[in-house]
Parts: C-alpha cells; sequence; structure tokens
C-alpha cells in the first residue's frame, strides 16, 4: 500500500527531475548562444581534436585596431605540414567516431605547393555557381589542400550542414558527412588569420573552420554571408566570394531546420538549412599571377 510518505517522496522525487530538466535546458541555451563555427559538443572534442568546428565567439574589444589594417598581416608558413589526425605513438585504440567521420584520401604532396598569385574555387551547387578567389599567395597551404581535396572528390555531393543567422552570419560546408565532425585523414596550422581587420570576417569572406586549438583546420569552411561584428581573428581567410554571394544569402532568408530539442517558442536561428545546398563538385583552378 503507498503511504503518505511514498507519495510525498515520489513528489519530492518528481520536483527534483523537473527542476534538473529546466536547468539542463538553460545551460544548453547558453551554450548554443555562446558557440559560434560549432558543430556541437561531442565524443570527438573529448578525446580527438579532429572535431574540426568548434570555436567560441568571444569579444574582440581591445584586440582590434583601426579599420582597414592589413588582413595579412599574421606570418606565412614557409612549408605546409600535413599532421595526422592522432599522434601515431599514442597508445590508444582507434576511435570508431574519428574512423566514422573520416574521409581518407591521402595527404597533400609535402612540397610544391603554389605560393603566388590567386586560384578560382568553382562550388557548382544545387542552387547555383559560386566563385571564390582564393588568396594562394597568403594561404598557400590552405588553397594547396583544397587543390588536392577537389582533385579526389572530396566535396563532391556534400552539403553545407550548418547555417547561423543571428550573431555570426556564416553558411558550413565542407563536411563530407554532415554531421559537423567530418574532415580529412590530416590536419595543418591556420594562416592568414585577419588581424588588425575590422570587421576582422566581413561580407563575403570565406574561412576555415577550426576546433579552436592550434594547427587544427581540416577541410569545412564558411562562407560569411553579412558581417560579422565580433569574432576573433582565429581562422585563416583563404579569399572572397566573387560570384554567388546572393544566393548564399537568399539561403540565409529562407531560414534554418529547427532543432527538435530546442525551445519551440524561440525562433531558429542555427542548423541545416531549410533550403539544401548540395555541393555538385568543388573545382580549383590553376594559380595565376
Amino acid at each position: 500500500m503507498t503511504t503518505n510518505r511514498d507519495r510525498q517522496r515520489a513528489a519530492a522525487r518528481a520536483r527534483l527531475e523537473r527542476e534538473m530538466a529546466v536547468r539542463a535546458e538553460q545551460s544548453r541555451v547558453r551554450r548554443r548562444r555562446n558557440t559560434t563555427i560549432a558543430a556541437g559538443a561531442g565524443a570527438l572534442i573529448v578525446l580527438l581534436a579532429a572535431a574540426w568546428v568548434v570555436v567560441a565567439l568571444t569579444s574582440d574589444s581591445g584586440k582590434q585596431n583601426e579599420a582597414g589594417a592589413d588582413p595579412s598581416a599574421s606570418a606565412t608558413p614557409t612549408s605546409c605540414t600535413w599532421q595526422p589526425l592522432v599522434d601515431p605513438s599514442a597508445s590508444a585504440s582507434p576511435d570508431p567516431e574519428l574512423e566514422k567521420n573520416t574521409k581518407d584520401v591521402g595527404k597533400p604532396p609535402a612540397t610544391g605547393e603554389a605560393r603566388t598569385g590567386t586560384q578560382t574555387m568553382t562550388l557548382d551547387t544545387s542552387v547555383g555557381t559560386i566563385k571564390i578567389e582564393v588568396d594562394t599567395a597568403h594561404a598557400p597551404c590552405a588553397a594547396e589542400s583544397f587543390t588536392y581535396l577537389a582533385s579526389k572528390k572530396f566535396f563532391d555531393d556534400s552539403i553545407c550542414h550548418r547555417l547561423v543567422l543571428q550573431g555570426i552570419y556564416v553558411l558550413q560546408c565542407g563536411d563530407p558527412f554532415a554531421s559537423g565532425f567530418g574532415g580529412p585523414s590530416y590536419r595543418y596550422a591556420e594562416e592568414n588569420l585577419p588581424t588588425g581587420k575590422r570587421p576582422a570576417y566581413g561580407e563575403g569572406v570565406v574561412a576555415m573552420a577550426n576546433n579552436g586549438q592550434p594547427a587544427s583546420t581540416g577541410s569545412q569552411f564558411f562562407i560569411v554571408y553579412k558581417d560579422i561584428a565580433q569574432l576573433d581573428p582565429n581562422y585563416t581567410v583563404i579569399g572572397r566570394v566573387t560570384e554567388g554571394l546572393d544566393l548564399v544569402k537568399k539561403v540565409a532568408e529562407d531560414g534554418v531546420v529547427a532543432d527538435p530539442s530546442a525551445d519551440p517558442s524561440a525562433p531558429a536561428t542555427e542548423g541545416k538549412p531549410k533550403t539544401e545546398v548540395r555541393i555538385k563538385s568543388l573545382t580549383m583552378s590553376a594559380p595565376t599571377p
């Protein structure tokens, strides 16, 4: 027979569970608000520096110089080092999540990357053609990585998995699995950081995502469709959109698919684009002076 004390304990337990659920939801909302070029938390981030897309939106207050400063102020590496995702000397067994989100097509050549001029990146997508002028002179490693991966059809038939409508204004692509954690079997150092540029990431800029750690750039990139007022210059700028930015803006206007776990009364500001952007093919031209 259920006693009053049993019922009281059950009621107290239920209240505690409700309070914990509310606190968990509040914590989730805070994390969501403070996350920018990110795909969310997961075991890959905890165990390995292989989730290319986790960064924090922080204020640039006091860190930026006057507008118009040279965006190429950061040093360009004298050589490109393609590092493995996991230290080969590590004794830990292979992580199945890492393997599931890695598309291994080898690594770019160790030497011989172009270091002058520009290249044209052409994205043939389901919403139209997007062209990007790649700054090969100042981002030679990123340009070489794109050239190599494009030759392996790494990006073909992948979708742009993330659109952000508030705080930062980006369409994020380059994950062949659309999981937010996907990438190639290597990582490399950041370059061509827009130190002193205001805004650091203006409308039309294309930059590489990373996981917030040094030398964690992979294949994921983001297209800025509206000036971002505050974002630290921690992400390699590879160039600018020269054609098709209007297509990205139209995708942004169409909005995002709401997260089923989010508050239904709040507008959806981040997630998978409602209008799918599928990269049919990504090609890179030869460098030009």
